[in-house]
Parts: C-alpha cells; sequence; structure tokens
C-alpha cells in the first residue's frame, strides 16, 4: 500500500474501498493499470542517464521562447456569444476550453506556472499569469481530466476552480486525488476505457492511450489514463489524451467514424519514451487513422518537458500535415476558433524567437 502523502500537491491516497473499485477493471492488474500493448517506460541505457539528465537541467535556453508567449485577450463573454456551432480556446500545452451540445467543458485545466511544484528543480511555463485566465472564464458545465500528471492536474488551479464547478468526469483512479482537494465524491464521475457518459445531451466516452499515470514515486500506474470522444446528434469530436502511436486510434476511428476535429497530442516526445508520447509525424498518422476532418496539435507551447526545440512540435507536424494532406489548425494560445471558421493558415509562432 502507498504511504501517505504529506503535501496536497501529491493528492490523494489509495484507500482499500478505492482498491476493490479498481479490482473491477479489466485493465487492473496485478495491482497496477496496464496499457494494451506491452510498453517500456525509458529506452535509455543507464550509463547514458547522466548526460541526458545534464542536457534537461542546462539546456533549457535552446527549449524555451525567447520571450512570454502571449495569451490572447480571453472573455468568458466571447467565448459564450451564441451559436449552435462547436468552439474552443487552447490555453496552451493541454489545458482547453471546449463548446459542443450548448456546455462548456474544461479539459485538463492546468493552469499553473510549474509543472514540478514539489521538485528541487522548476519548470517554467511559457506564458505569463495564466492562473488568473481561471478569473476570465465563462460558466463551466463540466471539467474533464486525462490523467494525473502535474501538467495536467494542478492543485493550484483546482484551489481556485473549486467551487466554480460541480461536475467532474475522470480517468479511473483520479477521483481520490479531487476528494483530497475538497470535491464532494457526489461530483465526481470516474470512468474506465469505453465507458460513456450522457452529460445532458453530450455522450462523453472515455478511450484508450498508451501511457502512464502517477504523482509520486509510490503511486504509478495506479490512475488510468486515457482520451475522450464527445458526441452530440450533429457533432463529434475527440481529444486524444497523452501517449505514444498504437492500434487505438484506428479502433477509435472504427467504434465512431470520422471526426469533425481531432485534438492530437503533439510534444514532449524523447527516443527515450518514444511509447508514452508520439512524435509529430505519429501525431499527424493519428489523426488520418480517425478520419479527423481537421486536427489540431497540442501538448506543446507551454512547456520545455523534453530535448527538442519548443517550436519543433508544430513545425514537424505542419509539415507531416502537408505531406498526408491532412488539414490542421494550428490555434493562437487564449483565441477562439468556432467550426467552420478555423484559420486554417495560422502560422503565429514563426514570429516568435
Amino acid at each position: 500500500m502507498p504511504t501517505p502523502f504529506f503535501h496536497p500537491q501529491f493528492g490523494g491516497k489509495i484507500t482499500q474501498e478505492h482498491l476493490k473499485r479498481y479490482e473491477q477493471s479489466p485493465n487492473w492488474k496485478k495491482g497496477r493499470f496496464r496499457n494494451r500493448s506491452f510498453t517500456k517506460m525509458m529506452h535509455m541505457k543507464p550509463q547514458d542517464f547522466p548526460s541526458f539528465l545534464r542536457q534537461q537541467l542546462s539546456d533549457k535556453h535552446l527549449r524555451e521562447p525567447q520571450q512570454s508567449i502571449e495569451i490572447e485577450p480571453f472573455t468568458g463573454a466571447d467565448f459564450d456569444a451564441i451559436t449552435d456551432k462547436p468552439r474552443f480556446t487552447w490555453f496552451g500545452h493541454s489545458a482547453a476550453l471546449l463548446k459542443i451540445g450548448g456546455k462548456n467543458l474544461l479539459i485538463d485545466p492546468m493552469f499553473g506556472s510549474d509543472t514540478s511544484p514539489v521538485g528541487p528543480v522548476r519548470t517554467k511555463r511559457f506564458s505569463e499569469n495564466t492562473l488568473d485566465l481561471i478569473d476570465a472564464l465563462p460558466p463551466i458545465d463540466a471539467i474533464l481530466f486525462t490523467h494525473d500528471h502535474y501538467d495536467h492536474l494542478d492543485f493550484a488551479s483546482m484551489k481556485r476552480l473549486r467551487g466554480k464547478v460541480n461536475r467532474y468526469f475522470t480517468a479511473l483512479g483520479i477521483g481520490r486525488h479531487l476528494e483530497r482537494w475538497g470535491i464532494p465524491t457526489t461530483q465526481i464521475t470516474e470512468l474506465d476505457w469505453w465507458d460513456s457518459f450522457d452529460f445532458e445531451g453530450v455522450q462523453l466516452t472515455f478511450t484508450p492511450s498508451r501511457h502512464f499515470s502517477g504523482r509520486a514515486l509510490n503511486d504509478r500506474f495506479k490512475c488510468l489514463w486515457g482520451g475522450w470522444v464527445f458526441q452530440t446528434s450533429s457533432h463529434q469530436i475527440y481529444w486524444s489524451g497523452d501517449g505514444g502511436y498504437d492500434t487505438h486510434f484506428k479502433e477509435v476511428g472504427e467504434r465512431f467514424g470520422a471526426f469533425d476535429w481531432m485534438f492530437s497530442e503533439c510534444g514532449q516526445y524523447n527516443e527515450n519514451w518514444y511509447q508514452t508520447h508520439m512524435n509529430p509525424e505519429e501525431s499527424v498518422q493519428a489523426a488520418v487513422d480517425v478520419s479527423a476532418k481537421i486536427a489540431m496539435p497540442y501538448h506543446w507551447g507551454g512547456f520545455a518537458l523534453a530535448l527538442h526545440t519548443w517550436k519543433d512540435p508544430v513545425e514537424r507536424f505542419v509539415a507531416e500535415a502537408k505531406r498526408l494532406n491532412q488539414t490542421i489548425c494550428t490555434p493562437k494560445i487564449g483565441g477562439i476558433v468556432t467550426m467552420g471558421e478555423e484559420d486554417l493558415e495560422d502560422r503565429w509562432y514563426e514570429k516568435l524567437a
């Protein structure tokens, strides 16, 4: 059993009641959640680790923009302007606000300034004052989480969001973190892979991905991880979740058919963990696999969590999409994008160093 976590950032510890629920999942085996395909966490020889760590700690100036990335002016009133079309705003990295079926759904709302909140080494966000964006949000109907890593689930953000929303949809296992942070259990719905929930006319389905979870050394693989499908009678949208390329994308495409939008994880990849994060070429292929009409790269533009330059994900994504004839959109951080009105040629990042 994991030992108690004393710092609130770690989230909630696993109780016997939690374990009984996890053990009912077909994806829980031998005391942990498992990927559907064999997945190796690191592909690195022990003798190479010191060099990798030095790069990770010393070369950030090569992997961060030379100036803070400005966020487009955003107000909840603008986002909530009357329209029957889906729309979204991406806030950098993996945080986004999606409107579909008249519902405002906040996905992985990590608005904090640092993805290493309890470590000796900080990982600064590329944009400033992002926590203040929470005060500018429109009324939120529900918050959804893909997994419990710090760059997706942030204690500081949740403290600020608590009380502004009363419905939470999460991967199986994340509920215990929210409970520790004061969110009533009655407001939380946990889903296993392929579980669906009809949220007032919007069908939410939690889908597999090839990744992992954990907020401390002793709780790795104790929450599930995945993506989300959002469906109404007239639209469907796919949020891939973090994870390496695998057969689940074709399965999602076969189960649901073509998607109006796909948000495809693209960033924080490295040859040493290529099975748990896609490279940009794979991110585009995933969009092709699910027959996405328009694909958006995300999981970039926020933090330097890998050794690539900050523009590498989007530049390679754009190049591969052109090669495969996949239509894409690269939205500005904080910009409002409405379905049917997407700017398919905006390369805003090219103006930044």
